[in-house]
């Protein structure tokens, strides 16, 4: 039997520290706020721009898929709000993921090769804080500038989406029951204990990227010029995932696809923006709900 090589020891060891780290801090402050929660646990260095740019090429072409799919929504159900039946119909309609994965599976090979005890520490913190805490701080950010009214109905939207794309994530993926890689190579993650058997977590759609990808369409509408670091957070979560070997490529591109129908559909049934405005890219227009 080959031994593990010191260096790769040396990261493993810092990976499980690193986890247990950022994974205490929001126990112990439970019932805090996302700002007290990532206070408690500071921002470590993460990855550089041009590394997590190629998360870019997954999500962005979800957009139009979206938006494809969000016209058969609204042409049934208009603007009214039922998330059950959203939720449902979101069941229905959701792709499938690729029947094979082994090409995805071996950019995850690479990436654990690869690892290094800084890298180990800004993924186990976008982990830990990249469901939550990164988008309700933000949009927390976004609602200081507006009147106490619009800042909360923001701050609701962002709840609603989050909540949501949780829920479709964990039942599609239980539906799916598409293997974590960590799942099916247990050595890509040391730190969890997998049991004999063991078909899930399952990883198919992400609910990170499905959380950041709401986050993203529904903050960047509504404050266009701050795209740019929503899109940058959403890369940074996503390629997160990726090299702690949490998810595959097409993991990332279900969960942005999610998100992305999650966001639209908040927009409109919370925020009461008009479905002719939700075009790619858009931001509010001057008087528009939520400009």
């Amino acid at each position: 039997m080959t031994l593990p090589r010191p260096r790769y020891l040396f990261v493993i060891a810092v990976a499980c520290l690193a986890i247990v780290v950022a994974g205490v801090a929001p126990l112990v402050l439970g019932g805090s706020s996302a700002k007290d929660r990532i206070a408690s646990d500071p921002e470590p260095t993460l990855f550089p721009d041009a590394t997590v740019a190629r998360v870019d090429a997954l999500v962005e072409p979800e957009s139009a898929r979206s938006a494809a799919l969000m016209q058969q929504w609204w042409k049934a159900h208009g603007s009214s709000t039922d998330d059950a039946a959203f939720e449902a119909w979101v069941a229905q309609v959701f792709p499938a993921p690729p029947a094979d994965r082994q090409k995805e599976i071996a950019e995850v090979e690479r990436l654990d090769r690869s690892r290094t005890p800084r890298g180990v520490a800004a993924a186990s913190w976008l982990e830990v804080h990249g469901k939550k805490d990164v988008w309700k701080l933000l949009v927390h950010d976004q609602a200081e500038w507006l009147p106490a009214k619009q800042g909360e109905d923001r701050k609701a939207a962002e709840k609603a989406a989050l909540k949501i794309a949780k829920t479709l994530a964990d039942s599609l993926g239980a539906h799916f029951g598409v293997p974590a890689p960590y799942v099916l190579e247990p050595a890509l993650r040391p730190d969890h204990k997998i049991v004999p058997g063991q078909t899930c977590p399952c990883s198919y759609p992400s609910r990170h990227a499905s959380a950041a990808a709401a986050s993203r369409t529904l903050l960047a509408y509504l404050q266009p010029h701050a795209l740019g670091q929503l899109r940058w957070w959403e890369d940074e979560i996503d390629y997160s995932r990726l090299y702690m070997a949490g998810h595959v490529s097409s993991d990332l591109e279900g969960g942005a696809l999610l998100g992305d129908l999650v966001g639209d559909y908040i927009l409109v049934t919370r925020l009461g923006v008009p479905v002719a405005d939700l075009r790619p890219g858009a931001g509010p227009a001057a008087g528009a709900p939520g400009a």
